[in-house]
């Protein structure tokens, strides 16, 4: 994040709108410095300042340096909603950016997230795609649970699914919400977390 000092806060937030070409409404600051002075003479505040622009900047720069640090020639796009941030990746080889079962995009992910996370102090909602494949893939675990829940309906037998990370099991909460006598929930640790469907009589 970029630092910002001036006399009061509304000028520093003034300031740094005009440099980054954003209204003082889009920004977010922490202040890390005041000083009184004497009689008003002196004072300051300093202050850490970012727009979601910056974020974006940061994704992509981020992913850039790693990507060239490995040797891998890639194409990045990143489109954002709110504070969501949707990446997409496309390279010559996008298998090896998938890796298998997709536990290669996964640590890209997770390490993308905690990168935006920490550079900002706050929480991103960060999905980095290879090429659609998360898209894909969320349609494919979303049928399957669909499939499983109605032999749930059908039978009231509990079923628990195999082992995925948490932005699929969030795909089928989702997509499995308004299921008649159809509960979700997660259960276990780290990568043995799964999916239990449940049936509940008195869901409506």
């Amino acid at each position: 994040m970029e630092k910002f000092t001036a006399k009061t806060l509304e000028d520093l937030l003034n300031k740094a709108a005009e440099a980054k070409g954003v209204t003082v409404e889009e920004l977010v600051y922490f202040v890390t410095e005041e000083k009184a002075g004497f009689l008003g003479i002196g004072s300051s505040v300093t202050a850490e300042v970012y727009c979601m622009d910056d974020v974006t900047e940061f994704i992509f720069n981020y992913l850039g340096e790693f990507f060239t640090g490995i040797g891998v020639d890639i194409e990045i796009e990143i489109l954002r909603d709110g504070d969501s941030f949707k990446v997409m990746l496309d390279a010559e080889n996008n298998a090896i950016l998938i890796g298998k079962n997709g536990q290669t995009l996964q640590s890209i992910n997770a390490v993308v997230r905690a990168a935006a996370n920490a550079e900002f102090k706050r929480r991103f909602r960060v999905l980095v795609d290879v090429n659609g494949y998360k898209e894909s893939r969320y349609e494919k675990v979303k049928a399957l649970a669909k499939r499983i829940a109605k032999t749930v309906q059908r039978t009231k037998v509990d079923a628990s699914l195999d082992p995925m990370p948490n932005d699929e099991r969030k795909a089928i909460h989702q997509a499995l919400a308004d299921m008649p006598h159809i509960v979700t929930q997660s259960e276990g640790e780290g990568a043995a977390r799964h999916l239990k469907i449940m049936y509940k009589a008195d869901k409506d």
